[in-house]
């Protein structure tokens, strides 16, 4: 269970449909917003933050133009409002070459 203001690790988060779901729909608005086409590939790394309902950290892979690269988001889910928002979409750097998808 996460700590309140606390920063921690979300267990599974290589196997958790619910971070994929969040890093697919932080992708998804990137695309809407920058008229952009990244393309998803798949979750790095997450942690998550009780605040006002759950700020969650998402490091991603995605696919740019042919590219991977490994993308930052955070994004806000209030749960009990049926809410969610990309509160930051930043690129980190290119994906490691030994990526796979």
């Amino acid at each position: 269970m996460a700590t309140l203001g606390g920063v921690s690790d979300v267990p599974g988060t290589q196997n958790s449909v619910e971070i994929e779901n969040l890093a697919r729909f932080a992708v998804d608005e990137h695309n809407k917003k920058q008229n952009a086409v990244v393309e998803f590939v798949k979750v790095i790394s997450a942690k998550q933050q009780v605040v006002s309902g759950t700020l969650y950290y998402i490091t991603l892979e995605v696919n740019d133009g042919g590219k991977k690269k490994v993308y930052e988001t955070k994004v806000l889910e209030k749960p009990w409002l049926n809410f969610k928002e990309v509160e930051e979409f930043k690129l980190v750097g290119d994906a490691p070459s030994g990526s796979s998808t």
